[in-house]
């Protein structure tokens, strides 16, 4: 009986031992790896070198056209068009630096789910032009994940709170996050959401904010975080992520 009870035990810890543990702080390429590559932020090249770097995550921002048509760039305009007052005829006629056309979320999705490590970190842009705006392009965002048979592969985030429940409303299996940092880790979890992911200068002033957040199952993921030192105080602290322009210095510390 001892021999066998041994051997069970023996069987656990090497199960548990070989489980992923999110102890080890994750990496995700703020825009895409842009930085240090020469690719332009949010471009389906910064994507792709996230993903060769062995990033744990890329992130990227959706906007919605006036014409209901998703496309992925930062900021609500680009070269003097208003992303989500132009019609995705003339927005599809614009170019980034590297001459590669402004992505749609399609192609980025596509781009995005020919491997399965890097995870594609899905940012639904607060509308400028009305509530009523953010919550159909969080709609048209969870359709277009469903499509691309994505689910596995995208998390979501937002500043728009309203946002970040519609989409729980939407696909109840989805990982959420908050970006605003006006929530504590209690209200979250009391919404459903999958974690925070807040501003350093947030962090710091709330430092317990990650403890709270692990006790109650929450993932801490922390942006924009660029500079060493904000490094490695949230990788003592054992935040789940960090959010930076700088995966490659990261990748090194975490090593």
């Amino acid at each position: 009986m001892k021999i066998v009870f041994n051997t069970a035990i023996a069987a656990v810890l090497l199960t548990c031992s070989t489980l992923p543990s999110m102890a080890q702080t994750k990496v995700i390429a703020h825009r895409g790896a842009w930085k240090n590559t020469g690719a332009p932020q949010n471009s389906i090249a910064s994507l792709q070198q996230a993903i060769k770097l062995g990033c744990y995550g890329s992130e990227f921002d959706v906007h919605m056209t006036a014409d209901s048509a998703l496309v992925v760039n930062h900021d609500h305009d680009l070269q003097g068009v208003n992303l989500e007052t132009a019609p995705a005829a003339q927005i599809n006629a614009l170019k980034l630096s590297n001459g590669e056309s402004l992505p749609t979320l399609e192609s980025y999705l596509k781009e995005g789910l020919k491997q399965k490590k890097t995870r594609l970190i899905l940012e639904i842009k607060a509308s400028k032009v009305s509530k009523e705006h953010s919550l159909a392009l969080a709609t048209k965002c969870v359709q277009a994940v469903k499509a691309q048979k994505g689910r596995k592969l995208v998390d979501y985030i937002s500043f728009d709170y309203d946002v970040c429940k519609k989409v729980k409303e939407l696909d109840p299996s989805a990982n959420v996050a908050y970006l605003m940092g006006d929530k504590t880790p209690e209200q979250l979890a009391a919404d459903g959401l999958y974690g925070l992911d807040y501003h350093h200068s947030i962090m710091k002033k709330n430092e317990n904010w990650i403890q709270d957040a692990h006790q109650k199952k929450l993932t801490v993921n922390v942006w924009t975080v660029n500079d060493p030192d904000t490094m490695n105080w949230l990788l003592e602290r054992k935040a789940d992520f960090i959010t930076t322009d700088e995966p490659e210095k990261l990748l090194t510390l975490t090593k």
